[in-house]
């Protein structure tokens, strides 16, 4: 399986959990669409920070 969980960055260097098992990362404008094998989508105002494969581990930081 290739799915990875996506974090949001904050200003304070830490990070929340945004959503688990993404499989599905689209850009939409300034926004980025996240869709999970549960069928579970989110939009959020964000941009790609880092992508870590071996780590399944996506890590965004906020536009606004």
């Amino acid at each position: 399986m290739c799915e990875a969980n996506a974090y949001l960055k904050k200003q304070n260097g830490e990070s929340i959990l945004l959503m688990e098992n993404v499989f599905c990362l689209k850009p939409e404008g300034s926004s980025l669409l996240l869709k999970n094998i549960f069928g579970e989508q989110k939009v959020v105002d964000a941009e790609i920070h880092q992508i870590s494969l071996m780590e399944h581990k996506i890590l965004l930081e906020s536009n606004e």
